[in-house]
């Protein structure tokens, strides 16, 4: 009785061993197989035999981790203190060395990813960091996926989250930038100012080779202020387009001579003579 028992609990027990012998895993898992304490082989994907007692397995994941590296104090090439954030991705590429490199990668990728992040953006200015995220993103990336390779790790992609600045340095880059704005608009001011010009010097060059342009051009501002009731205007009237107008009053003989030069005004019309001496004009 007690022989079939002892035999019965001895099936028992063998069964369970070969079972548990067996293990299960998935597509993205790996196995690290020791055996008597040394490196044996990586097993998987799928059903694996794991010899009991003498062979222990260390599953390994494979897919990619999304840490949040928390805020660190980041102290600018131009002395500015910040807090930054940043998220790495990375993942297990050689499941050998992410377990016996190493005690535990995804400790050892945190706090590395933490100094890492100090170190390069202390490397750069404060302008750099808001400005050239994605130069200091790869940055990053490079230096980490070049320590983390000896453990079996690829880091595929860094990401700064956050640059928090204290409130007077927020205030300080508003005028900063308030600034710039009212530069800019300094500078178009100018550029236009300086077209114009230059359209005008064209214009005045034409009209100096054009004399008759610019006695076109003169008659026209005439017309434009004779328009104009509200004011008196007085005008010189220039010696040139009188000396232009001389052959036509010569030849139709109803006009007077203009003046010379030397200062002796025209001769008065009919209509002021008569103003003068209060008679009608004939």
């Amino acid at each position: 009785m007690i022989f079939s028992l002892s035999a019965g609990t001895l099936v028992i027990l063998l069964a369970l061993l070969i079972f548990s012998a067996f293990r299960v895993l998935r597509e993205y898992e790996r196995g690290v197989v020791f055996m008597l304490g040394r490196f044996w082989r990586v097993k998987g994907p799928g059903l694996v035999l794991v010899l009991p007692v003498i062979q222990q397995m260390v599953r390994v994941d494979l897919r990619t981790v999304v840490m949040d590296v928390p805020a660190q104090d980041v102290i600018s090439r131009d002395n500015v203190s910040v807090k930054v954030n940043a998220v790495v991705y990375f993942r297990v590429v050689d499941p050998q060395n992410a377990i016996i490199q190493v005690a535990n990668f995804l400790e050892a990728t945190s706090q590395l990813a933490q100094t890492t992040l100090r170190a390069v953006l202390g490397k750069h200015d404060l302008d750099e960091m808001l400005s050239e995220r994605e130069k200091l993103n790869l940055d990053i990336q490079k230096v980490l996926d070049a320590q983390t390779d000896a453990w079996g790790i690829k880091v595929s992609n860094v990401e700064i989250k956050h640059v928090d600045l204290n409130e007077s340095m927020v205030r300080a880059i508003a005028r900063q930038a308030e600034a710039e704005r009212e530069r800019r608009a300094k500078v178009i001011h100018a550029e236009g100012e300086l077209q114009a010009s230059e359209k005008l010097l064209e214009a005045a060059q034409m009209l100096s080779r054009q004399p008759q342009a610019m006695q076109l051009r003169y008659l026209q501002t005439l017309t434009q202020v004779a328009g104009d009731r509200s004011s008196t205007i007085v005008f010189p009237v220039p010696i040139e387009m009188m000396e232009a107008l001389r052959p036509h009053l010569r030849t139709t003989g109803t006009g007077a001579e203009p003046a010379a030069a030397t200062g002796t005004g025209a001769a008065a019309s009919p209509a002021t003579r008569a103003a003068d001496s209060n008679e009608p004009p004939h």
